[in-house]
């Protein structure tokens, strides 16, 4: 019943059974019927079948509640009575916000699965608000962001620290000391991410808290990859954190430019909800910290 009911709790979801199938490592008809079990189980539909679509019907919504109650309780009880010290999970799904999906998450799983390749992995990536959303609402139950510790429903503890740098095209030939003043900050033309992103959170604090209340933007990108691929191009600077720039600054593609007496660091943490314990998660977090290369 646990795996019918996490068939159906990925479908809901995702309202499709195509993407229900991929992220589950199932094929397409063996989600279709185990919803179809479920529903002839409990004389009920709980979806509405269109040409292109699928949405859940009043009783799959009530169902779903149901489900993520019984699903949260079968987790507790794996995590009371079972152990991973002997053999290891063969599906982790976690959240990890977009630097670290992009620069830091997919180094350390493929240094990983040399060594365990039965371990397969689902990250679901977004900005950290994004990710945050997906953990309180039990679409996941872990993962790793960036950003503030400011949501009461989540516990955080911290991973790794990181530095935010400003960068600009390497052929940039303004500030040719590659130092800025305060004044310099509020004028150059800037690249930032988008509303909800814990980079571009951690730098409006900062600015707050130096009285630094107005940027000159210019352009607003929704991931950082997007952001470097315009600096290239570009005499406009953008912050970034240092881990998602290390190549560029080898291959002389961009340049670091510091800002007198300002620096901005910040912490990567592992994040669930407020109370939720699971040797899966607690495994994970021991993956992630011995495979990464300090």
């Amino acid at each position: 019943m646990k795996t019918k009911l996490h068939i159906f709790k990925e479908v809901a979801y995702h309202l499709s059974f195509t993407k229900a199938a991929e992220h589950l490592f199932l094929s397409q008809p063996a989600i279709s019927k185990t919803i179809r079990l479920l529903e002839d189980e409990y004389k009920s539909t709980f979806f509405l079948r269109k040409r292109n679509s699928i949405e859940l019907t009043e009783d799959g919504k009530v169902f779903l509640i149901y489900t993520k109650k019984i699903l949260k309780l079968y987790a507790e009880l794996d995590n009371q009575f079972l152990s991973l010290e002997d053999e290891k999970p063969t599906h982790i799904t976690f959240g990890v916000s977009t630097t670290l999906a992009n620069y830091i998450v997919p180094k350390i799983i493929a240094k990983f699965r040399k060594h365990s390749p039965q371990t397969n992995f689902i990250a679901k990536s977004g900005n950290s608000k994004e990710v945050e959303t997906l953990i309180v609402n039990q679409q996941i139950d872990f993962g790793i962001i960036e950003g503030e510790r400011t949501n009461y429903q989540l516990q955080f503890k911290k991973f790794i620290k990181d530095e935010i740098v400003l960068v600009t095209n390497s052929r940039n030939t303004d500030f040719k000391n590659g130092v800025i003043s305060k004044d310099d900050l509020t004028k150059i033309p800037l690249i930032e991410r988008e509303l909800g992103s814990g980079t571009r959170q951690i730098i409006y604090n900062k600015l707050q808290d130096l009285n630094i209340n107005k940027l000159n933007i210019q352009v607003v990108l929704n991931s950082t990859e997007a952001i470097k691929n315009y600096l290239y191009y570009s005499d406009s600077y953008a912050f970034v954190s240092i881990n998602a720039v290390h190549e560029d600054l080898l291959n002389n593609k961009l340049k670091v430019i510091d800002i007198k007496d300002i620096s901005f660091e910040r912490w990567f943490y592992f994040v669930s909800r407020t109370g939720f314990q699971s040797k899966i998660m607690n495994y994970f977090e021991k993956l992630i910290t011995s495979n990464y290369n300090f």
